[in-house]
């Protein structure tokens, strides 16, 4: 008895297993079948859910080749009808996506060694193979999800995918079907989805592989130094960190864009000032400024590092070579103004007294320290007349001159 019930049992477990499998064929012949879809996708769910069938490379290979066939035939359907609501261009990312992640898993099934030890993979070609002929999709996927406000993980996955193709090995040969020059820009594409979708990590990673890539413009390099910034500002356990890629971002910049971007030297001696590598900070400004004897937002950020080492009477002559030069901007002057205005201050609330010295002084002080900031206010105020900052600085300037020297 016991044995007729151990016989029955097997034949039942056979019988699921044989069960199974002919579901995978079932889906395999539905594959490519608009009408079936629905079907063939349920078929293999069950397959992939199934102990028996979960881990059979061919289960992932139907699953992938499902999703690929839908997207084909939505990209014939859209060619004939771009508004055919059957060709949704986020369907069809979906289904491209899904398509990968199932051609991913059934690779690694498919190179595992048979029962003498031997790897002979069934499907691992054909999947290379539609993953290559696709390799643009991705890119197209990526854009339709951006557009739809789908900015992570969809728009910065599929991204991602398209940029990370050649550099993943599977493809081999037919790596060289990508397009290099739109490599970069996937992965830059990929982090300005990231950031959009508040990932910023993801983005600094997306916006890093982006210039490694060789994206031609500078934004990569910006756009990851703002990524570090928000880092340091949400955690400041993590600041010397940001910190350290902000340095190190804004250096690769500099040697590659020079000057034309002075956001990267900015940060690059900003960075070296909190680290408090002053000296060093210096030491590379006036190797520039040497180079450069006429760019007023050099003398300024020299100005500003002798601020915050507390050298004011260097502070102030770089500040005001910067006012004078012809090339300097807003913030620069915006700046010169604020610490002349603040080293008059300080000045003034020396003076004791009311000694012709102590008036002759006081006089000084107007002419050239508030009326000079102001002057120089007024000059940034030419180029940007709606900076609230600006403004709070001429009143306080106005309310020293109309204080300290009433009519």
């Amino acid at each position: 008895m016991n044995k007729l019930l151990t016989i029955a049992l097997c034949l039942a477990a056979a019988g699921s297993m044989s069960a199974q499998k002919v579901s995978v064929d079932q889906a395999a012949k539905l594959s490519g079948k608009t009408d079936q879809l629905k079907q063939a996708r349920e078929l293999i769910q069950a397959a992939m859910e199934n102990p028996e069938t979960m881990n059979d490379p061919k289960t992932y290979y139907i699953a992938g080749k499902i999703e690929f066939d839908a997207f084909d035939n939505a990209t014939k359907t859209k060619m004939i009808n771009p508004d055919d609501p059957s060709a949704n261009p986020v369907t069809m990312a979906d289904e491209l996506l899904k398509g990968y992640e199932y051609f991913l898993k059934a690779l690694p099934l498919d190179s595992v060694p048979n029962e003498k030890g031997q790897v002979k993979p069934k499907y691992s070609k054909d999947i290379i193979n539609k993953i290559a002929g696709h390799n643009g999709d991705f890119f197209t996927a990526g854009a339709s999800y951006f557009n739809d406000k789908m900015y992570y993980p969809q728009a910065y996955d599929a991204f991602m995918i398209f940029g990370e193709l050649p550099e993943t090995g599977k493809l081999g040969k037919l790596a060289g079907l990508i397009d290099p020059t739109q490599i970069g820009t996937a992965f830059f594409n990929a982090g300005l989805a990231a950031y959009s979708g508040n990932e910023v990590e993801k983005a600094a990673k997306a916006f890093n592989k982006a210039r490694v890539a060789g994206y031609p413009q500078p934004e990569a390099y910006i756009y990851e130094i703002a990524c570090w910034q928000s880092v340091a500002q949400k955690d400041s356990e993590r600041e010397k960190e940001a910190q350290a890629n902000i340095f190190n971002i804004a250096k690769a910049g500099h040697e590659k864009f020079g000057l034309e971007q002075p956001l990267f030297i900015n940060n690059m001696i900003n960075s070296m000032v909190i680290d408090g590598n002053v000296d060093k900070a210096l030491e590379q400004l006036n190797e520039v400024l040497a180079q450069n004897p006429d760019n007023a937002a050099l003398y300024g950020l020299r100005g500003y590092v002798y601020d915050r080492e507390g050298k004011d009477a260097e502070s102030e002559a770089d500040y005001r070579k910067a006012a004078s030069l012809p090339s300097v901007d807003f913030e620069t002057l915006k700046n010169a103004s604020k610490k002349i205005f603040r080293i008059g201050t300080t000045k003034w609330n020396e003076i004791e007294g009311a000694s012709a010295e102590a008036t002759a002084a006081r006089q000084n002080i107007k002419a050239n320290y508030f009326e000079s900031a102001k002057s120089i206010a007024e000059q940034a105020k030419a180029m940007k007349a709606d900076d609230r900052d600006l403004q709070n600085v001429i009143e306080s300037i106005d309310y020293a001159l109309e204080t300290y020297f009433p009519n």
